[in-house]
């Protein structure tokens, strides 16, 4: 059977576990090479184990990505060995602390903006030339509703993505007459920790698994995919133009 990802190169941050970890898998899965990016050893060791059941390989790469030399480095290391990066996806993300604004820690706040935000302007950065490269550049960033909703004590989480839904349109604008596309995806509640950890009372049983927000972050990254500057709103199924709250 022919894998429609066959010989692609694929980064994915935040793989350890949730959606990153589900999407390395479906990724592998379709026959990209997947480059797995996260903090935690033993998640990325379980990924590795859970792809080469697959009959795939994985590149394991244990990185903070508040790392950013570290993010610099590791596009070297894929420019030396590949030449260009066919895949980006770009989930790594923290909640930080649900609090009014004004009793937010600014150390908390700092960490939010560094991992949420920063890090992938870096990756940005680091790889676009690599991405311009592939005959069929894709790139996902993982996003929220809660950008455009002003829920209290969201704050931080809730700018940052707002922040990040921004540069999904900047990054597609400047990137209009290259191979490159550029999405947000926006999945809605979703089982994982981030989201027991918001809602710690919330019944699970009902909510949506990561392999759902993978199977979509997939068909994203298809060369034959040609939306780009958007969002994909995973609870309507469509894709969404960015639009001002109101």
């Amino acid at each position: 059977m022919t894998k429609p990802l066959a010989n692609r190169i694929a980064l994915v941050t935040g793989a350890s576990r949730g959606i990153g970890h589900a999407s390395a898998l479906v990724l592998a899965r379709a026959g990209a090479h997947v480059v797995a990016v996260a903090r935690t050893v033993g998640g990325l060791e379980e990924l590795d184990d859970a792809i080469r059941a697959e009959g795939a390989g994985a590149t394991l790469v244990p990185l903070d990505m508040k790392d950013y030399a570290g993010i610099d480095r590791l596009a070297a290391a894929i420019k030396e060995r590949y030449g260009r990066l066919d895949i980006l996806v770009g989930n790594a993300g923290i909640l930080g602390p649900l609090s009014p604004l004004d009793h937010v820690p600014p150390a908390e706040w700092d960490d939010v903006i560094a991992v949420n935000l920063t890090a992938n302007w870096r990756l940005i950065r680091a790889f676009a030339d690599l991405l311009k490269k592939s005959d069929a550049g894709r790139v996902v960033f993982i996003t929220s509703g809660v950008a455009h909703m002003g829920l209290a004590y969201w704050g931080p989480y809730a700018a940052t993505k707002a922040a990040l839904n921004v540069m999904v349109q900047t990054f597609a604008a400047e990137t209009a007459t290259t191979n490159v596309r550029v999405n947000a995806l926006a999945p809605g509640p979703i089982r994982t920790r981030m989201l027991a950890t918001a809602m710690p009372g919330l019944d699970m049983s009902n909510v949506e698994k990561p392999q759902v927000v993978a199977e979509k972050v997939v068909e994203l990254c298809l060369p034959s995919v040609t939306e780009t500057g958007k969002c994909f709103d995973l609870r309507s199924g469509k894709f969404l133009a960015f639009q001002p709250p109101g």
